[in-house]
C-alpha cells in the first residue's frame, strides 16, 4: 500500500492550527485529495437521535450548499453505511443514479464515482465522508486506501469540528 505520511502530516499540523469548523475539514478535504483524489467532497452529519442528516463542509458550495437538513432514509445505502458500517462504492454514474436522485447533477460536475465513508463513534453513525471523482476512479485500491488512511483522520476532523462550533 501507498505510504500516505507526508500528506497524513499536514493534514495533522492543519488540523492543530484550525480555528473554525471549515478549517477542520478543509484539512480533511486536502488529506483526501492527496491520498485518494476527490473532485466534489463533502461531510455530512448524522443525528440518529432525530433521523436527520446534514451538510456540514462541501468544496462546491454553490451547488451543495451547507444548509438545512434532511431526513434519512433508509435504504440500501443506508443498510450498507449504517447498519454494517461498510463504505458505499458506485463506480457509474447510472449505480450513482440508483440511490441517489441528483445524479445529474454529479454527472454535470465530471463525476461517476462515489465512496461514502461512515464516520462511527461510540458506536454511533455521526456522518459520512463523502468523496466523487470521475467514473471508475475508486479502484478496490483506493477504497482500501479510504478506509485505512482516512477513518481516523475524518473522526479527527468531525470531532474538531464540534469543538470548534461549541467555542464559536
Amino acid at each position: 500500500m501507498t505510504d500516505f505520511s507526508g500528506p497524513l502530516a499536514t493534514f495533522d499540523h492543519a488540523l492543530s492550527i484550525a480555528t473554525t469548523s471549515d478549517a477542520a475539514f478543509e484539512a480533511l478535504m486536502n488529506l483526501t485529495r492527496a491520498t485518494i483524489g476527490a473532485k466534489l467532497f463533502t461531510f455530512m452529519t448524522a443525528d440518529m437521535t432525530t433521523g436527520l442528516a446534514q451538510r456540514s463542509y462541501t468544496s462546491h458550495p454553490e451547488d451543495y450548499p451547507v444548509s438545512g437538513t434532511k431526513q434519512i432514509t433508509y435504504d440500501r445505502w443506508f443498510e450498507t453505511v449504517h447498519k454494517d458500517r461498510q463504505s458505499f462504492v458506485a463506480n457509474t454514474l447510472a449505480d450513482i443514479a440508483s440511490v441517489f436522485p441528483d445524479y445529474e447533477l454529479i454527472g454535470r460536475l465530471g463525476c461517476g464515482s462515489v465512496i461514502n465513508l461512515p464516520v462511527v463513534l461510540g458506536d454511533t453513525l455521526v456522518g459520512t465522508l463523502n468523496m466523487l471523482d470521475e467514473e471508475h476512479h475508486y479502484t478496490p485500491e483506493r477504497v482500501a486506501q479510504a478506509k485505512a488512511w482516512l477513518s481516523v483522520p475524518a473522526k479527527a476532523a468531525y470531532l474538531a469540528s464540534r469543538a470548534l462550533l461549541a467555542t464559536a
